[in-house]
């Protein structure tokens, strides 16, 4: 069966969701912002979001071997920033929810990097993505098929 198109069949939603994610992108610098869409899409599972924001890392600059490494953050601390690493935690927790999740000391490491303006940014980043990741893979959005890019 044929999914919907959210930004044509829900328009007022989809318009909500891109305010999201205009507040979100001005909130946080970009590479940080990129990382951050990068993981929670590789907790989800979403192909469309990860080949999405995995090509919009390397545009801004991010280097290959950071973006490859966004999946494995944790055994590969040497390729990241300590507020990187605060922020990777905090997408983890706040994507993986449970009761447990966004204890107090992965909140505290990232408060020690960030002021509250910046950790509300962030929080609003790593809720947005989820949204988006949320909406594409109910919809199956699929990664774009192009001539630099062929099926294999």
């Amino acid at each position: 069966m044929t999914r919907i198109d959210m930004a044509r069949t829900n328009k007022l939603g989809y318009a909500a969701v891109l305010g999201m994610e205009a507040y979100s992108s001005k909130s946080v610098e970009k590479r940080l912002y990129e990382l951050i869409k990068l993981r929670a899409s590789i907790l989800n599972g979403c192909g469309f979001c990860v080949d999405m924001h995995a090509t919009a890392g390397a545009k801004h600059g991010i280097p290959q071997r950071t973006l490859h490494a966004v999946g494995a953050w944790q055994h590969a601390k040497n390729l990241f920033e300590p507020k990187e690493i605060a922020a990777l935690a905090l997408t983890d927790a706040i994507t993986e929810l449970g009761p447990d999740t966004v204890t107090d000391e992965i909140w505290d490491a990232a408060a020690e990097h960030f002021g509250d303006g910046e950790l509300g940014g962030i929080v609003m980043a790593i809720c947005t993505i989820n949204v988006w990741n949320r909406i594409a893979i109910a919809t199956q959005m699929q990664p774009p098929v192009d001539a630099r890019h062929p099926i294999v």
